[in-house]
């Protein structure tokens, strides 16, 4: 028998969300809708890749928009 304090029960506990694991999400995002994501500094790329995936991005949406620095 287990006679220590029982954990908060809330009529809300079933909308908690669950947590999503972010590379599960890519692999189905890429083997349901052929939706590719993937970080250009991923480690698990090499050099190359990590240079095309650049040239893509700049090729489908623009050279990456520099952030002004003000001086105040």
């Amino acid at each position: 028998m287990n006679f220590g304090p029982l954990p908060p029960r809330s009529c809300l506990a079933r909308f908690q969300p669950v947590r999503l694991d972010p590379e599960r999400e890519k692999l189905n995002g890429w083997k349901n809708h052929r939706i590719l994501v993937v970080a250009a500094n991923d480690p698990r790329l090499g050099w190359p890749e990590r240079e095309m995936i650049n040239h893509l991005a700049k090729k489908l949406f623009g050279q990456k928009v520099a952030k002004e620095v003000t001086h105040d």
